[in-house]
């Protein structure tokens, strides 16, 4: 079955709301001879005469009467559904919104984050979930409306992203350890025992590999899935965390943190969502209160 052509749908209205050919015409900008054949299309696809002639007019047949009201709720909802959105009312939303993020955002972003949200769209709830991987299957399937982190290598091309800022990994110890004293130097920091942040599956990671550029290696005695944990470790024993700066500033609180030794690249944290949210308004709103948060 071919697909009827909607345009007609506006055509009827017309029709059937001034009940003459020359002044729907004239609503539509059309000349009555267009009219008129728009006319016939709409008879031959209702099946339907629709305005039939009495005397010197035009009037409704029962089927005309009855096609009325919906055709024009119709064109209302059309033309509603493709005009640009009212101006978003943040005192009155009510939403939720998922926020997908690395371990530490919620200590160090959250509760900023949280009350500029609050002061703006009180009926706004933000739920944070964990990030364990970079599988961003969880944007495509909107149970996630923003992720935070470091972006992926291999990301798919549908998904936007917008940098946020840029961190520097930095060395932690405990207060009182050895490395709180003195010139901390490449073979200091690899000489000292240390708990490694790494995703299962790895047993290396970068810092490994800059020690190995300068033909050094470190004793890794712990291996964790998350900085919160490695920080853990460093604040009860002598194990050394490296960890990124910004992104642990509240976790890092007690404990005496000095710049690596040796050359580390910079990681850049952005934020992902899917392209269906682009437009949505309360999305874009989220969009720049979590980029002013994370920029400030």
């Amino acid at each position: 079955m071919s697909m009827p052509d909607l345009n007609l749908l506006v055509t009827l209205n017309a029709l059937l709301a001034e009940g003459s050919v020359a002044r729907a015409a004239h609503r539509l900008r059309l000349s009555p001879s267009a009219m008129s054949r728009a006319l016939a299309r709409l008879r031959t696809a209702t099946g339907d005469p629709l305005l039939v002639r009495a005397g010197r007019g035009l009037v409704p047949t029962p089927r005309a009467l009855e096609l009325a009201a919906r055709a024009g709720r119709l064109v209302d909802e059309a033309q509603a559904i493709l005009r640009p959105a009212e101006m978003l009312d943040l005192k009155s939303l009510a939403r939720t919104f998922t926020l997908r993020v690395s371990e530490g955002f919620v200590e160090n972003f959250g509760p900023k984050l949280v009350s500029r949200v609050a002061a703006e769209a009180p009926g706004v709830r933000l739920r944070f979930v964990p990030k364990p991987d970079r599988d961003s299957a969880a944007l495509r399937d909107g149970s996630v409306d923003l992720e935070a982190g470091v972006v992926a290598q291999a990301l798919g091309p549908e998904l936007r992203t917008q940098a946020l800022f840029r961190d520097r990994f930095v060395g932690v110890v405990r207060k009182g350890h050895a490395l709180c004293r003195g010139r901390i130097t490449a073979a200091r920091f690899a000489a000292g025992r240390h708990v490694a942040v790494l995703r299962p599956g790895l047993d290396r990671g970068p810092i490994d590999d800059a020690l190995a550029e300068i033909g050094m290696e470190r004793q890794v005695a712990a291996i964790v899935g998350g900085y919160s944990g490695a920080l853990a470790l460093a604040r009860t024993s002598d194990l050394i965390a490296s960890v990124p700066e910004r992104h642990t500033g509240l976790l890092r609180a007690g404990l005496h943190s000095f710049p690596l030794p040796i050359p580390i690249p910079r990681i850049t944290i952005s934020m992902l969502w899917h392209p269906r949210q682009d437009a949505d308004q309360a999305h874009r709103w989220l969009r720049t209160r979590v980029r002013d948060v994370l920029a400030s």
